[in-house]
């Protein structure tokens, strides 16, 4: 089934934008990266944002993560009003509530692997010992149980990724938000970790976004939003059985 719009939010809404826009710059200079954009993930799913760099998919997650403001429009997640919540109560409720795989990394350079994995659960207040172990069962999981005590200058791309992974993973956070999880990962690396973050979607009180140009892993999302310009242009919804990688070409 194809729809041309996500249907209006429900009380099962893990996330939902309604009239988003967001531009950046003023004047001759503004540049609009989002443009009206109504969307609604469901509690259970796990979402693939697809469509060409620079179309808003990176926005919006960052949006949804409580990373930037909307220039207008409501963003609600998990029950709350990012727009109207103040910078310190979401970085709070960003804390306590959602993970997110940053493109890029961003490991703490003078942390090994297992410490930059348990860093939400020091946040949160657990015992350091406690915390580690609960990192370190988390990374073993994902393949790097020899490589615990690694820097992250001495890791590969890809397992610096399983480290960023498993550090959005480790505190189980209702909302995990993705940017390009496997775009350094080989394909057997790529399905381990796309089978841990759908662990997390299939939950009744969770939800996962992951923007990705990897057709590799569509077959583990439940629908897939297509983007363009700034707008949604049409979301797929496969059938029991069928592949999204058909669908989507």
């Amino acid at each position: 089934m194809i729809a041309t719009s996500i249907s209006p939010a429900t009380s099962t809404s893990a996330v939902r934008l309604q009239d988003v826009t967001k531009a950046f710059g003023t004047g001759e200079s503004k540049t609009l990266a989002l443009n009206d954009v109504t969307m609604v993930l469901p509690y259970g799913e796990l979402v693939l944002l697809v469509g060409p760099s620079g179309c808003g998919k990176t926005t919006l997650i960052s949006l949804v993560a409580g990373l930037l403001d909307a220039t207008s429009g409501t963003v609600e997640v998990l029950g709350r009003n990012l727009s109207t919540m103040s910078g310190t109560r979401k970085v709070n409720f960003r804390g306590v509530n959602i993970g997110f795989v940053f493109q890029q990394y961003n490991l703490l350079p003078a942390l090994n692997a297992v410490e930059n994995a348990c860093v939400p659960l020091l946040i949160a207040g657990w015992n350091r010992s406690e915390a580690i172990d609960k990192a370190a069962a988390l990374l073993t999981k994902v393949g790097l149980g020899n490589r615990l005590k690694s820097y992250p200058n001495q890791l590969s791309g890809g397992q610096q990724q399983r480290v960023a992974i498993a550090r959005a993973l480790v505190h189980e956070p209702k909302l995990l938000v993705c940017d390009e999880p496997t775009a350094a990962l080989d394909a057997a690396s790529g399905r381990t970790v796309m089978g841990l973050i759908r662990e997390t979607a299939l939950q009744n009180d969770r939800a996962v976004i992951v923007v990705t140009h990897d057709s590799r892993v569509y077959d583990f999302g439940d629908r897939i939003v297509e983007m363009s310009d700034g707008r949604i242009d049409r979301v797929v919804v496969p059938a029991l059985g069928d592949k999204l990688s058909e669908i989507h070409s």
